[in-house]
């Protein structure tokens, strides 16, 4: 057995890597402006420069490292660096494109969170909108779980649906889909700030 005693006035100390889309971003930036989610975010780290205004206006540090397949490995080591000088606890990925690699996994066990790019169990890979309207469903969600070494396999957090019709074209279930993203996002965030989410094998125990 293993455990450790964590007193509730210490805050997470945050970092989140994002790439271009912003709305999980934004929200949970707002949420924490307005004191919802109880937290020190110490930086925002992106493969892109789009973000880069529209972070600093919280007064939180944008970090720009662009990454391509010759170059990813030395980015890496460097947004890991980055990491470990500013101590941080958690680290968020807001709609992330790159798949991080296993090293930089290793490093946050059980620490990194995630919304995969997909309708999880179903539709992976891109396009997942397209895939789910050309199938004709009725229900789309959003996934948060923990980042484990194989893609898309770490223990699920949080989960959530909304109903979708046959009237929906796949830019209203991209739109339906970001809504529920962001709910199911920030209810995770605020989960894992709180600290009663316990990793058990390849599941989760989440304390309301």
């Amino acid at each position: 057995m293993e455990w450790e005693l964590r007193f509730s006035e210490e805050k997470p100390r945050i970092a989140i890597i994002v790439s271009r889309l912003h709305h999980s971003l934004m929200d949970v930036l707002h949420r924490h402006s307005i004191g919802e989610l109880q937290g020190v975010f110490m930086a925002i780290i992106s493969n892109h420069a789009k973000l880069k205004s529209a972070v600093e206006r919280h007064d939180i540090l944008f970090h720009f490292f662009p990454i391509t397949p010759e170059n990813k490995q030395v980015q890496e080591e460097k947004e890991l660096e980055l990491l470990d000088s500013l101590e941080v606890d958690l680290v968020i990925l807001a709609r992330y494109t790159p798949v991080l690699s296993k090293v930089f996994v290793s490093c946050y066990p059980n620490r990194i969170i995630n919304i995969p790019h997909t309708f999880l169990p179903a539709f992976a890979g891109t396009g997942p909108c397209a895939q789910a309207h050309a199938r004709g469903v009725k229900l789309i969600g959003a996934t948060i779980q923990y980042v484990a070494p194989v893609v898309d396999e770490g223990p699920i957090i949080e989960q959530d649906v909304v109903r979708v019709s046959h009237r929906d074209t796949v830019e209203d279930l991209v739109r339906k889909g970001g809504d529920i993203e962001r709910i199911v996002f920030a209810r995770a965030v605020r989960h894992r700030l709180e600290r009663p989410v316990l990793p058990c094998a390849n599941r989760t125990v989440v304390f309301n």
